[in-house]
């Protein structure tokens, strides 16, 4: 079996370095951003809002490529950003805002603006969302039901947005509480094929809640134009290594999922509102925990979950070479934290969040040293 390609789009927010507010330079940034140098098959482009800029990477082999990529891409949105004195922040939600941002024009953007009203009016979360290139859209559905049960905690493991307004929302991923008012959001249902999934997409656009067959809210969900598999469950991811997590970890779930196609193996039972229940949680608590075990229905500790995955997904992470830096990362995740819960330490120390929204720009930009990893592997 090949090795999957990988591509990887990350959401920005664009920040005012003195208010901390978003600010609408979106048009300005990327114009400035898209005369820089990147990588081979690597762009930018605008978002719903001017308030947001998107970064993706090319198509990768390699997750050493996704790495330097994502830097570059980071590198030169930021340098954009400076010259219009505005920062870029990856986070999941803004800490700080100011009442609605200006859309971005153009004709899909008005529909949907018109569609969902207030809900997209006030939408400036961001997200990191994985494409993992597979041999047909029948396998990229198929591999879908097989991914259904991990989805919750890959964003428990992505939690980067537990402030809004100034104030501690209690959740780790007010990202996810958020996109929950839009239909249809949280894990896929089950489908038997590529025909009853865009049956199912179809039937949702005639209903009116979807603009169009490529507009779904679901955590993961295959392309309507390529082979590809596209895994949005995660916030915005903090760092570049948080977003190459997300790339290896979601790689390797579509790899095992392929194995088990091969072997016969069916995809698990998720219930519908076991499913919702689990990302809940996950948005709710993140990596502290506690969670709910899609399959068996009932409260776990994050780390049972956790556990199971990095075991379901070793053998697939060893055949990619991606083993070591997913068991450093997670380590390190599980000793430090994710970006919620380092919001969460500076909003209490500081009572400031402008203070929250200067460390997101730090881990942002990368300016500060990564941390270092430890050489053994969570257990």
């Amino acid at each position: 079996m090949d090795i999957e390609t990988v591509g990887v789009e990350e959401e920005f927010l664009l920040v005012d370095p003195s208010s901390r507010l978003p600010v609408p330079l979106a048009v300005e940034v990327l114009d400035t951003a898209r005369a820089g140098r990147v990588p081979v098959g690597a762009s930018f482009q605008p978002e719903l809002v001017r308030t947001q800029v998107e970064a993706a990477t090319g198509i990768c082999a390699e997750m050493s490529t996704v790495e330097d990529h994502l830097g570059v891409l980071r590198d030169v949105l930021g340098r954009a950003a400076r010259t219009h004195h505005a920062r870029i922040v990856s986070v999941g939600h803004p800490v700080l805002s100011d009442g609605p941002p200006p859309l971005t024009p153009g004709e899909r953007f008005g529909r949907i603006h018109q569609r969902y009203a207030e809900i997209v009016g006030s939408y400036q979360s961001c997200g990191c969302h994985v494409h993992i290139g597979l041999p047909d859209r029948e396998t990229a559905v198929a591999v879908l039901n097989h991914l259904r049960p991990w989805l919750p905690t890959l964003l428990a493991l992505s939690a980067n947005s537990a402030l809004t307004e100034g104030r501690d929302t209690g959740y780790d991923s007010w990202r996810m509480v958020t996109q929950a008012r839009f239909p249809g959001s949280g894990i896929p249902p089950y489908f038997t094929s590529a025909t009853a999934y865009d049956r199912e997409v179809a039937r949702l656009v005639d209903c009116g809640v979807l603009v169009d067959p490529d507009m779904t809210f679901w955590l993961a969900r295959p392309s309507s134009r390529y082979a590809t598999l596209e895994v949005r469950a995660a916030d915005a991811a903090a760092t570049v290594e948080d977003a190459l997590l997300q790339a290896a970890l979601t790689r390797a779930l579509v790899r095992t999922a392929r194995a088990d196609l091969a072997s016969g193996r069916a995809a698990p039972v998720v219930h519908d509102q076991v499913g919702a229940a689990a990302v809940w949680s996950a948005a709710r608590h993140g990596l502290a925990g506690p969670a709910v075990d899609p399959v068996l229905g009932r409260q776990v500790p994050t780390k049972e979950l956790l556990h199971q995955l990095l075991l379901r997904v070793r053998p697939a992470l060893a055949e990619t070479g991606d083993l070591p830096f997913v068991h450093r990362y997670v380590r390190h995740l599980l000793a430090a934290g994710t970006s919620a819960a380092r919001q969460r330490a500076t909003y209490d120390q500081t009572k400031e969040p402008r203070a929250v929204v200067d460390m997101l720009v730090t881990q942002t930009a990368r300016t500060a040293p990564p941390p270092p990893f430890a050489a053994d592997a969570p257990g």
